[in-house]
């Protein structure tokens, strides 16, 4: 039987999780942010204080609603600030070793029919779930980025996750106003098992001097009709998230096609990881974006 969900934590301030609070705040839910950092869960709040105040100025909500939807996202210093929370969503970085460590002291706190839900893209929701005192209770929530735009939601079960876990977690995205699409527990998922490929596939046409930056991007943009080209979109998902996809699918399906391209593992080692660090495959500290190669 479907659990009833009223309060919301979310782990991770981060451009993900800030928009997975956004939505559940609008939605009417309670929202309690995590972060390690404090000034993240600050930057993170007015972050989505300015979000809501563009769909004011655009007329697509009144200012009371924004006012009311911000009024329902607290901030959680520590983890035991979640504990009376009906799921908890977990948005840190694209790292096992660290959401099983987040996970292992979440658990310690949190009651114990709460939902435990992980926004991994990639990751083995099975395998997550092992490293909890409710692998039943377990499960994927994979949010589009970015959140409040986007419409599509993964949900990929665990092999132990039970059916009012699923039923519950699948009530709580509908009533974000989101599409569901369920996917099987196996390496990255459907949208990243397509989408990360072609972006590393970019990379290697980069790579092999086939096109430069501009000319691949407006090839894809104006040939395929993609509303951006898979060098900027690498750019905004992050080049260290890229490529940590691109090893989930290379070694949980052990293909060689899902080989990262080396120039995106040179990226990734110079610092370079897009939009978050001002160079990727663009460089973002002019007024605007100009191709590093």
């Amino acid at each position: 039987m479907a659990m009833n969900i009223k309060k919301v934590g979310v782990i991770g301030a981060g451009q993900m999780g800030n928009g997975i609070a956004h939505v559940a705040a609008l939605a009417g839910y309670h929202v309690l942010l995590n972060d390690v950092a404090e000034d993240r869960i600050k930057s993170a709040l007015a972050t989505i204080d300015g979000n809501l105040k563009r769909l004011v100025s655009k007329s697509a909500l009144t200012d009371d609603v924004r006012k009311a939807a911000l009024s329902r996202i607290k901030p959680a210093t520590a983890l035991d600030g979640l504990a009376d929370c009906d799921i908890v969503i977990e948005s840190a970085s694209e790292k096992e070793e660290i959401k099983r460590k987040i996970f292992h002291d979440l658990c310690a706190v949190l009651k114990q029919d709460a939902i435990v839900a992980s926004n991994t893209s990639s990751i083995s929701i099975t395998r997550l779930a092992a490293a909890t005192d409710r692998p039943e209770r377990f499960i994927g929530i994979h949010f589009m980025n970015p959140v409040p735009r986007m419409e599509l939601v993964e949900i990929i079960r665990g092999i132990a996750t039970e059916d009012a876990t699923f039923e519950t977690s699948k009530d709580f995205v509908t009533k974000l106003g989101k599409q569901i699409a369920v996917s099987e527990d196996f390496p990255a998922f459907i949208v990243n098992r397509i989408l990360l490929p072609m972006i590393n596939e970019a990379i290697y046409t980069l790579y092999e001097g086939v096109g430069n930056v501009e000319a691949i991007d407006a090839a894809m943009k104006l040939g395929a009709h993609h509303p951006m080209g898979p060098l900027e979109l690498a750019d905004f998902i992050g080049l260290d998230t890229c490529l940590a996809i691109m090893q989930v699918l290379h070694e949980g399906l052990a293909d060689s096609k899902y080989r990262p391209c080396p120039l995106l593992v040179k990226y990734v080692e110079a610092g370079w990881l897009g939009r978050k660090s001002q160079r990727g495959f663009y460089d973002y500290r002019g007024e605007t974006p100009v191709p590093t190669r």
